[in-house]
Formats: structure tokens, sequence, C-alpha cells
């Protein structure tokens, strides 16, 4: 471990990811809630369900936003996952970040977040919901500290690990890129 991560790490409290890859703290959750619309499938720990028979539909009571800390050392990836709404990454520090996106035209795109603009690399990137993504750093013997927001705020209900085999089918020409930054 890098002396500066291990210092971030404890400073901000952060906690191992052991799904996704990485460390994280959720530094903000906003005190203010919308209804999203849900499925029935899934139990409410922190939100409240409401239910509509004219529409028969479920709604999903949310936080307007969420932020937290991210933190990925020089050996750690992001693993390939989605999450339903809109997620928001923002590059703090360290070594830039290098971006994978599926898109539903099969389309890899590969971005790199970090500070140095002049380069191209760009300080934040808006992943839109259900879009297949991960991300693994440039300086295997650094870190990088980043930020994400997700509106509708974060539950780990709207979090799904990408399947190695599962995404592959999807896009077997992306195959090497799946199976680097995919655990099962």
């Amino acid at each position: 471990m890098n002396r500066e991560s291990e210092f971030i790490i404890k400073k901000l409290n952060m906690v191992k990811l052991e799904e996704e890859g990485g460390y994280y703290n959720e530094s903000y959750r906003s005190d203010n809630y919308i209804q999203v619309e849900g499925s029935s499938d899934k139990s409410s720990k922190d939100g409240v369900y409401s239910y509509s028979k004219a529409d028969n539909k479920q709604s999903i009571v949310r936080p307007v936003f969420t932020l937290i800390y991210y933190l990925l050392e020089g050996g750690q990836f992001s693993a390939f996952h989605k999450v339903k709404y809109d997620e928001i990454w923002h590059f703090y520090k360290g070594s830039p970040v290098n971006l994978y996106i599926l898109t539903d035209s099969e389309r890899l795109l590969y971005i790199t977040l970090g500070n140095d603009i002049e380069n191209n690399q760009q300080i934040h990137c808006v992943i839109k919901g259900n879009t297949w993504f991960g991300a693994d750093i440039k300086d295997r013997t650094s870190y990088s500290l980043m930020g994400c927001s997700v509106s509708p705020g974060f539950d780990f209900r709207d979090f799904e690990l990408g399947d190695r085999n599962k995404l592959t089918r999807m896009y077997p020409q992306h195959k090497d890129i799946i199976n680097r930054l995919t655990r099962k």
C-alpha cells in the first residue's frame, strides 16, 4: 500500500469494496427525498415504498443525491458494473484513471479521468444509468482519489456487478478488457 493512499484511506474513514474493488466512504447523502419508480421484488431497508393500484407501479423514496470518496490503488480496479441512475466520476488526486464504458451500440468508450486537460484528460465524466463500465489507474505504483455522485441517490439495490460470461456474450469484441475488469 502506498503511504499517501494509506493516509487518505484512514483520514477519510474509507472501507474496502470487496465486489467492485477499491475503497470508499459516503461523504454526503441528501436530506431531501424523491419518489422513483421501483420494482416489487426488492425489499426496502432505508427507502419507503408506496404502491399505486391505478398504474400498477411501485414507488421507492430515494435521497435526491449521494456522494462518495472513492480510491483505487495501483493493482486494484473497479470491476465492470452498472447502477440504475446517472453517476458522475470526479477526479481529485493521484494517477489518472482509465474509464471503460460499454455502450448500447456495442462500442467501447475509453476516457482518461485526470487533471491534465491540455492532454485531453477529463476532470469529471458522466456515466448514464444502466451503462456497464469499469476502471483502472494508469500508474500501477500509485493511487487515484475520486468522487462519485449519483442522482437519485445511490442504493446498493441499484448496483449490478458484471458477470464475465454474460458481458462477453453481449460484447464479444471487447472480451480482453472484460476479462481484465471482471472478477468472475
